[in-house]
């Protein structure tokens, strides 16, 4: 199990940070927590980490948007995009803005060390591929994250009602079967 020695945590939930923080400590591994966009750019010039765990939802702030100025403050850092809303185009577009690795949430101190040793490349492919239905599920996702959220665009853009398109996002993600 390979963590950086200096890592960067920005997550919004400061449980999990809480929680987060003293796992990493039992490791021995040197963090620093920041909450917000603007505390974890000045942490990263401060605080130097190797690496950096970066939470897809900061409150009213994008961790995807954060990711390449967090690059131009720490190149050689590896970043983590940990997200509890995951899906194959975020994992897709993270890497594409320089992300090293992609982390669904929940996970363990294990799969967090494992983000952070293998590269994308280097990854182990996943156990399966991911059924229609939920491929689907994470298409209509996209539409309406492109659409900035707005239900009646996202309809027109797939082609399908409006109501129709509302029922469908009032349902649960598809889930695999295990």
């Amino acid at each position: 199990m390979s963590l950086p020695a200096r890592l960067l945590v920005i997550d919004d939930d400061a449980a999990f940070c809480r929680i987060l923080v003293r796992h990493l400590q039992r490791c021995e591994v040197d963090t620093c927590l920041a909450h917000d966009a603007g505390t974890a750019l000045r942490a990263a010039e401060a605080f130097r980490p190797d690496g950096v765990l970066l939470d897809l939802k900061l409150g009213a702030d994008n961790g995807l948007l954060l990711i390449q100025a967090l690059r131009e403050r720490r190149p050689h850092a590896r970043i983590v995009l940990a997200t509890g809303y995951a899906s194959i185009a975020t994992a897709v577009d993270a890497m594409r803005r320089g992300a090293w690795n992609y982390l669904p949430k929940p996970f363990d101190i294990d799969a967090l060390a494992r983000a952070f040793e293998h590269a994308p490349e280097q990854a182990p492919p996943p156990a399966e591929a991911p059924s229609l239905r939920r491929q689907g599920w994470e298409h209509v996702q996209r539409v309406l994250a492109d659409c900035g959220g707005n239900v009646s665009a996202a309809a027109r853009v797939l082609g399908v009602d409006r109501r129709t398109l509302q029922r469908r996002l009032a349902k649960r993600p598809v889930r695999e079967r295990l």
